[in-house]
Parts: C-alpha cells; structure tokens; sequence
C-alpha cells in the first residue's frame, strides 16, 4: 500500500477532518442566518459556533477511547492535547479576539479625529470561542466519532 492509500485509509484522520468539516459547515450556516449572508470565508474561518477546533480535537480523543481503551496512551495523548487546545480556544485566543476587537474601534477613532492616519491594518477579530462554543464543538466531534465508527468506517 503507498503512502497516499495509507494516509486515506486513517480512520483517525478521517474522523478528525471530518468533524472539522461537519463544525465549519455547521459555523458558515448559523453565521449566515444571524448576518443574513452568506460569508463562505467562514467554511476555513477561526472563532464562530461551533468549535472547529474542539471538534477536531474531541473526535479524536473519542476515537482512541473506542480503539485503544481509556486506559491506553493514546487515549491519554489524545485527551490531554483536547484539553490543552479548547481551553486555549476559550482562553487565550478568545482574549485576543475582544483585544482586537478594542484596537480596531481605538484606531478607527484615531483615523476620524487625527489628520495623519493610522494603517488601514484591521485585526481579525473572530478568533476564539466562547464555552458553549466549545462545548458545542465538543459535542460535535464526539458524535461524529461515534457515527464514523460504527456507521461509516
């Protein structure tokens, strides 16, 4: 088998990518009924419900959980890096969304008042998630696992 058949047969890398799919889809829907407009940027976009990050990262800890056991390393690999990235999804990445989102207001200000204007460098202001965010993510990725796993591969 060559590395690309191999790569395409990962059912750990197909359940990851995807409930990232299933989270980004999802996120590009619902942002399209509460703007009224369809923003197809959010199909790759950061930040948004729900988390495509805690998707991604959940499916795979449920997987190694179903193949490998709860008491296995794998499993313990995989939670622990789950844990680590949705609570930078909420923590630090989320922080530095309402960061930008104050800079932006602030140099918007400056540019209207002063008469030498800032860059034209606008922040990108969705960034991380809030908990129900996550935790829609979360829910996502695991159901998804459970789907793929005994429904699909």
């Amino acid at each position: 088998m060559n590395w690309f058949q191999e790569l395409l047969s990962n059912p750990f890398l197909l359940i990851g990518l995807s409930s990232w799919f299933w989270a980004q889809l999802i996120k590009t829907i619902i942002h399209a009924i509460v703007t009224k407009s369809i923003d197809f940027t959010r199909l790759i976009g950061d930040g948004g419900m729900p988390s495509g990050h805690s998707a991604t990262v959940s499916s795979l800890a449920t997987a190694a959980a179903l193949v490998y056991g709860l008491g296995s390393f794998e499993f313990a690999m995989a939670f622990i890096f789950a844990i680590v990235v949705c609570k930078d999804a909420m923590g630090v990445r989320l922080e530095t969304g309402r960061q930008a989102v104050i800079i932006n207001d602030i140099v918007e200000a400056f540019n209207s008042l002063a008469s030498e204007k800032l860059p034209e460098a606008k922040l990108k202001e969705f960034v991380g998630h809030t908990p129900l965010q996550v935790i829609a993510g979360i829910l996502l990725g695991v159901a998804n696992t459970f789907i793929m796993y005994y429904c699909v591969l």
